[in-house]
């Protein structure tokens, strides 16, 4: 309920003072002609891919067959560029959460970190319509969250920045005043290890969490206010060596983090006062640990230096068990589960193709084929509807 609330209270003074913010936003172009008398249902049999293209982004959907395998369907420019952070190889975005879906509104949001800008998309079926391109409120956009209406976009360069909007007549108004830079140090090289991995809702929506990877190796956590404001600085918790990136949680909403200093996964409980207190580790014995997808208890965690996905179980008080490691293509990166639980697709940068993969009663993985995706090699952002 409180977070409903914060949420009327930025459609409010997002209504309010929109127009200070519609010229940065209509300066990148939009696209208006859509009315509002779409099926806002998505089907629930489609996999959408970005592809990163510096050249050009763009969306591609494919449907999903029975079996799980993957047929294309369509490929929708983003209108803006990808972008590409120095030292990349099959990462070029170094980050999850590029590409989100919010069900409850039927929209798609991607970044164009290229250009500064995210996308909006309307999400009928395995049709997408775009809805707008606007600023991302900083440089080198990596990263979306979604909550209740509320997005924040994570931008990785100059130091990082969050950058706050509210979802009103599906579009993304600019929260005024939303704005918090991470201060980190710009100058860390080599970039792709230094710029801040991924944003992330917790569950009740009451607290935005941005991991920095190796430019401080910190969980950072910021209180959501009225109006969907941050609390003026992060609750910083240090955790030395460990390269926090990708972000998730468990079935009792403890924060799920891959860690690719140790390349582990380590589970965390996140407290009202924004400091985090670790519970389990589980070493993956990979190379580049960084991404993970997870579903009733089962975790996947990608190893983009090993080609593999290793399958870790969560248990009672946030315990974790490595179980088994399976082969994908090279350059294993971000992954999503379908719906239902029955299917992970997981994005293969070397070789800008997605691995199919059947989710037996088990847990445990059947390779069942694998898609190339054109002009994606090493790109990231990967959703399942």
């Amino acid at each position: 309920m409180r977070s409903r609330i914060r949420l009327a209270g930025a459609g409010v003074l997002a209504l309010a003072l929109v127009g200070a913010f519609a010229a940065p936003a209509a300066a990148v172009g939009r696209d208006g002609s859509h009315g509002h008398d779409f099926d806002r249902r998505p089907g629930g049999r489609v996999v959408f891919v970005q592809t990163d293209n510096t050249a050009g982004n763009a969306v591609v959907a494919y449907d999903r067959a029975n079996d799980g395998t993957l047929t294309p369907a369509g490929t929708y420019a983003t209108g803006g560029n990808g972008g590409q952070l120095t030292g990349s190889a099959v990462d070029h975005l170094a980050s999850q959460g590029s590409l989100q879906y919010d069900a409850d509104h039927g929209l798609l949001f991607a970044v164009n970190a290229g250009s500064n800008t995210i996308s909006v998309f309307s999400v009928r079926g395995d049709r997408l319509d775009l809805r707008e391109q606007l600023w991302s409120g900083g440089d080198f956009p990596v990263s979306i969250a979604v909550h209740d209406g509320l997005v924040y976009v994570l931008n990785a360069r100059d130091g990082g920045s969050v950058q706050g909007y509210v979802e009103l007549f599906d579009r993304l108004i600019p929260i005024p005043g939303s704005r918090r830079a991470l201060g980190l140090d710009a100058s860390a090289t080599p970039e792709f290890v230094n710029t801040p991995g991924q944003v992330a809702f917790t569950p009740d929506g009451r607290q935005l969490i941005v991991t920095t990877k190796a430019n401080g190796n910190d969980i950072d956590v910021f209180r959501v206010g009225f109006f969907g404001l941050l609390s003026q600085t992060p609750t910083v918790n240090a955790e030395p060596g460990t390269v926090p990136f990708a972000i998730t949680f468990d079935a009792a909403q403890n924060l799920v983090i891959a860690e690719a200093g140790t390349n582990s996964l380590a589970t965390f409980a996140v407290h009202h006062d924004g400091t985090v207190t670790p519970i389990a580790t589980a070493a993956t014995g990979q190379a580049a640990t960084c991404w993970v997808a997870g579903f009733a208890g089962q975790f996947y965690v990608s190893n983009a230096g090993s080609g593999t996905l290793s399958r870790v179980v969560s248990g009672s008080g946030g315990a974790l068990t490595l179980l088994d490691q399976t082969a994908t293509d090279g350059g294993t990166v971000d992954a999503a589960i379908s719906a239902a639980g029955h299917t992970l697709y997981v994005q293969t940068g070397a070789t800008g193709t997605v691995d199919e993969f059947r989710i037996n009663g088990d847990g445990s993985l059947t390779a069942i084929g694998s898609v190339l995706v054109p002009n994606a090699v090493g790109g990231e952002g990967i959703v399942a509807v």
